[in-house]
């Protein structure tokens, strides 16, 4: 399964919020080290979890407005939303088993 780019509060609504999946919503900026780090991990999460989550990104340059909602105070920020409420939060860099767990207790 490939990532969703999210570009807009519209495709967040329908995608994220209206999910019947839980959602990892990838909070991130390319300028960001980190970010460049966790990118990878988030793609194989993805394949990891196939069809039974969604997984998105967000560019917080492009969507301050979204990353000011969910209160993003720095990047990465990885959310696990289910049932449009936000279930886990991961700040920073981790590695892709970590952030399959945090998923998957929103299962």
């Amino acid at each position: 399964m490939s990532v969703l780019n999210i570009t807009n509060e519209k495709d967040f609504s329908e995608m994220v919020l209206k999910s019947d999946k839980p959602v990892l919503v990838d909070f991130w900026a390319p300028w960001c080290g980190p970010c460049k780090m966790v990118g990878p991990e988030v793609e194989a999460v993805a394949e990891t979890v196939g069809d039974q989550a969604v997984v998105a990104k967000v560019n917080v340059d492009e969507q301050p407005q979204l990353a000011g909602n969910y209160n993003v105070m720095g990047v990465p920020t990885l959310l696990v939303i289910k049932d449009g409420q936000e279930m886990n939060r991961i700040v920073g860099y981790r590695p892709r088993k970590e952030i399959v767990a945090a998923l998957e207790k929103a299962f």
